[in-house]
């Protein structure tokens, strides 16, 4: 998500569903300040709102940036016959390591 699009979901759409855990975080004074602008900016949204839709954009930005990294497996191959290899980068670990803890967040939450 980019940071546009959430300003405009900051003025008309609800919370997402949040997990049981919470994060405490400490932030450098100059961040604090600009979370409580955004909260005087948009008085519907709440700072841990704020917040989590902060941190889902920056860790979107962050999967998206993972680099591809080619491995010697070729996994398909594409309209002009050239081969596809399978990513071996760091982009299908985070993404097994996403799906296995995400599961283990929703049964946790269901105890």
């Amino acid at each position: 998500m980019k940071f546009k699009p959430l300003l405009d979901r900051w003025k008309k759409e609800s919370a997402p569903t949040l997990t049981a855990r919470e994060y405490a975080v400490r932030l450098p004074l100059d961040d604090a300040s600009r979370l409580h602008a955004l909260a005087e900016l948009f008085p519907g949204c709440s700072i841990e709102r704020i917040v989590t839709d902060l941190l889902h954009a920056a860790l979107d930005e962050i999967a998206a940036s993972m680099p591809y990294e080619p491995g010697s497996k070729v996994i398909s191959r594409d309209e002009q016959g050239d081969p596809a290899y399978e990513d071996v980068g760091m982009t299908p670990r985070f993404v097994e390591a996403t799906r296995k803890i995400k599961r283990n967040l929703e049964a946790a939450a269901k105890k």
